[in-house]
């Protein structure tokens, strides 16, 4: 086995949590992935992993090791598809990143579009709120992502622009408004979403003297809501991408909010990674 083959073992056991993941994952036996890791170990002189009874974790030497084998793979990895580039075929791997929110968009249909337009590339898509993404992105884990705007730095393509909306209790006393203010919010209990879009309210809050103070925090939607049918306070969410709970309502802000997305690449972007820009830039798809 190469070493080259024994980097990606090693990132699939980091990624995976575990030999056997690892092993399913790269459809290899785990003994066989146990002996590529401690011929790794061996090599590099330093051991990379220690076993426990819930999986593996990485010593200091392993996680120096997975952030350099991270961008080794990467770098070939991008070797290869600028030479395909070259010879006039796009190649590789297209790793995305999305917001929860996000994937309800356009992009579904974006990435349908450039599998048949470039069937030798393949997808894959994971989802995390945005430092997440962001982190992602400037380590290399992917080669784009889609991230709420302003995003200084990236090269980016909007994607989306869509409403944040108030999100309420039903019987609550503003769910019998066409629409809720920011002031009228400030006045209640409010359940904060820790995932991103909080950047957005909180600076248009900003801009009409109102700041909103969490009584609670919450990192995925589907806590927000629970806590908001539950009355513990109020909050306010993507008008898009938000499962409907039964026992919750969602209504417009005042002054009327806009969340924009973007698909962001960094400077180091592989063929595919640009290649998906350019179909974004070229213009909208229909579903």
């Amino acid at each position: 086995m190469t070493t080259l083959q024994q980097l990606k073992v090693l990132l699939a056991v980091a990624d995976h949590g575990g030999f056997t993941a690892a092993g399913e994952r790269l459809g290899m036996a785990q003994p066989a992935v146990s002996r590529s890791v401690a011929a790794l170990e061996t090599e590099l002189g330093a051991p990379l992993l220690t076993r426990q009874r819930t999986g593996v974790a990485l010593t200091e030497a392993g996680e120096r090791a997975v952030r350099r084998a991270r961008e080794a793979v990467r770098q070939v990895d991008l070797l290869r598809a600028e030479v395909a580039e070259v010879a006039g075929q796009i190649t590789g791997t297209l790793r995305i990143a999305s917001l929860p929110t996000a994937t309800g968009t356009r992009l579904p249909a974006e990435l349908r579009l450039f599998t048949e337009r470039h069937p030798l590339v393949a997808v894959r898509l994971i989802e995390g709120v945005d430092q997440e993404v962001r982190d992602w992105l400037d380590l290399g884990v992917v080669d784009a992502a889609v991230v709420t705007l302003p995003a200084p730095g990236l090269r980016t393509v909007l994607l989306d622009t869509h409403e944040m909306c108030a999100v309420l209790p039903v019987g609550h006393r503003l769910a019998e408004k066409d629409a809720v203010s920011y002031a009228e919010l400030e006045e209640e209990p409010f359940v904060r979403p820790t995932g991103g879009c909080a950047q957005v309210f909180s600076a248009a809050a900003e801009q009409v003297g109102v700041r909103l103070e969490a009584t609670f925090e919450a990192r995925e939607m589907s806590a927000v809501l629970e806590m908001v049918r539950a009355r513990l306070g109020v909050s306010i969410l993507p008008s898009v991408g938000v499962p409907r709970l039964d026992g919750t309502v969602l209504r417009p802000l005042v002054p009327r909010t806009e969340r924009r997305v973007a698909v962001a690449v960094s400077a180091s972007a592989s063929p595919a990674a640009r290649a998906f820009l350019a179909q974004l830039e070229d213009g909208v798809v229909s579903d």
